[in-house]
């Protein structure tokens, strides 16, 4: 049983760490491109860009033309 406790919690700590990861890589990319995070996020959902986190971090470190396409398109 006890072990059993601390693989819930390192499975709970590990979605925590990605998402935290994910962040970090999409506010990069967003502040590149001359946003901060908040700001790009917000404006995802006014826009109703419907991309999540770990999409958002993929395309900014894999195809970071594309993230750009969808920056200017929150921009404009």
């Amino acid at each position: 049983m006890h072990a059993g406790m601390h693989a819930i919690r390192g499975r709970k700590d590990r979605k925590s760490d990605f998402r935290q990861l994910w962040q970090m890589r999409v506010g990069a990319a967003a502040r590149e491109q001359g946003l901060s995070y908040s700001k790009f996020i917000a404006a995802l959902k006014k826009q109703n860009i419907a991309l999540n986190r770990k999409m958002l971090a993929e395309l900014a470190a894999t195809r970071p033309e594309i993230f750009e396409k969808i920056v200017q398109s929150i921009k404009t």
